[in-house]
């Protein structure tokens, strides 16, 4: 039977991610990729070691990530990222700036990290005050915000929920309440939710609509980031940074999530 008409499966593109171990979202990333793209995920080694400035430093170290990038390199992927906001914003933008750099000797062209993924989202909403949600302690809140400070952004609002383990177990509806807290229509220019291991798909779209303003979280900016070097674009309607139309006026979608209020 001639089945050449069959071909094979379309051309896919790939993203390589680097995650940390303990990278609980790989489903929430896959939401962000159009149907061309292919994502190809590996893990940092685990380390017995809570969440918190220690870990940021462990999972971020050259030799580490090198190792991991190295991996990746065996499919091919067109663009490396390392999927982690704390573990690229601890060393401050010259430790981002190393981060990729170490990627891209590793064999990653082209490299992007979840925190330098961060400063260009800003610079394309013109951002220059900036809400901050974070599940982190506060000594790694605190890492972020002299982060952002350092790209001459303000920080005008913030909240950490405190945690150590387990955030992507953290429901939607804590989310939205602290960022009803903390960003105030007119204070900031910008909400940013912090983390990879953050769930926030869902709640970008309600939020930019109550608040008036781009809200932007760790998993989107890498994803908006990485495929931007593939000239393709990120999936999510009604978020402003994906959707210039959401930029202008943002449209509350319906409520489908239980939990949200």
């Amino acid at each position: 039977m001639d089945v050449s008409f069959l071909g094979g499966p379309c051309h896919q593109r790939g993203v390589g991610v680097v995650a940390p171990f303990d990278f609980a979202l790989d489903r929430e990333l896959w939401r962000w990729a159009p149907d061309e793209v292919s994502l190809h995920l590996t893990r940092t080694p685990y380390v017995p070691v809570e969440v918190g400035l220690d870990l940021a430093r462990l999972v971020s170290e050259h030799e580490t990530l090198a190792g991991a990038v190295r991996a990746l390199t065996a499919v091919e992927p067109d663009v490396v990222v390392y999927a982690c906001a704390s573990g690229s914003f601890v060393g401050g933008i010259a430790g981002e700036r190393a981060l990729c750099a170490a990627m891209t000797r590793a064999g990653a062209r082209p490299s992007v990290t979840t925190s330098g993924a961060l400063l260009e989202a800003l610079t394309e909403l013109r951002t220059e005050r900036l809400a901050l949600v974070t599940p982190y302690t506060v000594a790694v809140t605190r890492a972020l915000e002299e982060y952002v400070d350092q790209a001459g952004v303000r920080v005008t609002g913030c909240a950490c929920m405190g945690l150590t383990r387990r955030i992507w177990q953290v429901p939607y509806r804590e989310v939205i309440a602290l960022a009803r807290r903390v960003a105030r229509p007119g204070a900031a220019d910008a909400l940013f939710l912090s983390c990879t291991n953050l769930p926030t798909y869902d709640v970008i779209p309600q939020l930019e609509a109550e608040l008036r303003m781009p809200v932007l979280s760790a998993n989107q900016v890498t994803m908006w980031a990485a495929l931007r070097r593939l000239g393709t674009r990120a999936v999510g309607r009604y978020q402003a940074l994906l959707d210039e139309a959401a930029r202008a006026r943002p449209v509350l979608p319906d409520r489908t999530q239980e939990g949200w209020t």
